[in-house]
């Protein structure tokens, strides 16, 4: 609880957007009836014994789809309850490609490569197949589902109402939660929670899921720079009313950076974009003697939507927008989710472009973040 002081003059958030200290947990009807264990993944008991005990996991994201396979070895049985299909796709855990040009020998460096512009080219094809012709980008995924899940399971539980990346698309490394649900140790639901009742879940359909214990993998809240407030010469400035430039920097926030990640592909991609623009300031301020930036954006630059907001309409992003800083209209303050773009964008265009302001120390604000956490 003591107060620690930290003193510097770049400050770059790499906390990501969830609050890890409390996940998003909705109240069941009836779950206080409930005589098992209720069990949130980002609160799991060191203890939590499942050994030979009916799993119900409610949930159909990437957590869930990790925790069923995971669970259903010692598990007597697991049942993956969603209120909603998700897209979900199989994918091997390692890379075939590099795997081949590992025992081609050749280089490490000309492999890694290889490999990584392989995997961007695909991702990008592939959310460009969603965007512009979703019908057949629906029918691929679905048929490598059936293929991979087999003719005992129904394709309604893997076939959602929108269109793919709408909501993030969730990966099976190896296929592994369509091997348990083939070998019949794992199940899947797909209805609505009508109540908890002492030994389960009773649904609208009037099923009723037995169970042990109850895990709520209902997923996360958003939350910006872990939790920390933030003021700007003792102005205190709400994350909400930020407009992200270049999806990296903020408005109006000086000497300051919050990597922000892609929401349709690897997160780590633009973080190296971002980490790679970060530096070249430090060097641009170095060379021409400033010490401070600070990007400013006009009332006309802001959009009403979060800089997610127009990516994805997925249940955290429509309950994180109350802390997501805004995107802009035009030029770097639209935030464009692609990665290409982003790389010339972040690596070679002109820093100084009216937008950013450069200063000397003199006329430099001071921006100060308290941690809220202990």
């Amino acid at each position: 609880g003591d107060t620690e002081t930290y003193t510097s003059n770049f400050l770059v958030g790499c906390t990501g957007y969830y609050d890890y200290d409390k996940g998003f947990r909705p109240q069941f009807p009836g779950e206080e009836n409930f005589g098992g264990q209720i069990v949130h993944p980002q609160h799991w008991p060191e203890d939590l014994d499942y050994r030979g005990k009916r799993v119900v996991v409610i949930g159909s994201g990437a957590t869930a789809i990790t925790l069923v396979p995971a669970m259903s070895e010692d598990a007597a049985h697991v049942t993956m309850l969603q209120r909603s299909p998700t897209y979900i796709a199989p994918l091997p855990a390692e890379d075939p490609v590099a795997v081949g040009m590992k025992k081609a020998k050749l280089p490490a460096a000309l492999a890694y490569k290889t490999g990584r512009a392989r995997n961007i080219a695909l991702q990008r094809a592939s959310f460009a197949l969603s965007r512009s012709n979703p019908a057949l980008s629906r029918k691929l995924l679905l048929q490598a589902v059936r293929v991979a899940v087999g003719p005992n399971v129904d394709m309604r539980h893997f076939s959602p109402s929108y269109n793919p990346w709408d909501q993030r698309l969730c990966i099976v490394p190896n296929g592994d939660l369509f091997k348990v649900l083939r070998s019949g140790r794992a199940s899947i639901v797909t209805d609505r929670i009508a109540t908890f009742t002492e030994t389960g879940i009773r649904l609208e359909s009037g099923e009723e899921l037995p169970a042990d214990i109850i895990i709520s993998a209902t997923g996360l809240n958003i939350q910006m720079l872990g939790g920390a407030a933030i003021d700007v010469d003792g102005t205190p400035i709400a994350t909400r009313d930020l407009v992200a430039y270049k999806g990296a920097l903020m408005s109006g926030l000086p000497n300051a950076m919050m990597i922000i990640g892609y929401t349709n592909a690897s997160w780590t991609l633009k973080a190296d974009l971002a980490a790679e623009y970060f530096c070249r300031l430090l060097n641009h301020m170095k060379a021409k003697g400033y010490s401070s930036f600070v990007a400013e954006a006009e009332d006309a630059d802001r959009a009403p939507e979060s800089m997610m907001g127009g990516a994805l309409t997925s249940g955290y992003i429509a309950r994180g927008d109350a802390v997501m800083p805004r995107q802009g209209r035009r030029g770097p303050w639209k935030v464009i989710n692609n990665y290409y773009r982003d790389r010339a964008l972040l690596r070679k265009a002109d820093l100084e472009d009216g937008i950013l302001r450069f200063g000397t120390r003199s006329a430099a604000a001071r921006p100060v973040v308290e941690s809220r956490s202990a």
